[in-house]
């Protein structure tokens, strides 16, 4: 089994960055496809960023060129780097992966930007 916890989130002005933080643990997460989604208030939840065990990297048109999605194995730890940040990106971020598709998730992180 493996948990997730999200961190990072909080208040950001408008054309600010933020950085979260996906921590696994109970087993190396390194050979996952892992993602980002968001829901935002009276949304459906949406896939943002995500990185195959490769590292390549995939987005949403919506986020590209202002998001991407490091990863550190040594850490077990997947990260989504928020640049130039918009109020329509407000919402709850949820940390997902696993072997076969997205097997585990996180409790999700607040991101709230202000205009």
């Amino acid at each position: 089994q493996v948990q997730l916890v999200e961190s990072g989130g909080g208040l950001v002005q408008a054309g600010g960055s933020l950085r979260l933080s996906c921590a696994a643990s109970g087993r190396s997460i390194s050979s996952y496809t892992m993602g980002w989604f968001r829901r935002a208030p009276g949304k459906e939840r949406e896939f943002v960023a995500g990185i195959r065990r490769n590292g390549d990297g995939i987005y949403a048109d919506s986020v590209k060129g202002r998001f991407t999605i490091p990863r550190d194995n040594a850490k077990n730890t997947v990260y989504l780097q928020m640049n130039s940040l918009k109020p329509e990106d407000t919402a709850v971020y949820y940390c997902a992966g696993g072997p076969v598709g997205y097997n585990y998730w996180g409790q999700g992180t607040q991101v709230t930007v202000s205009s």
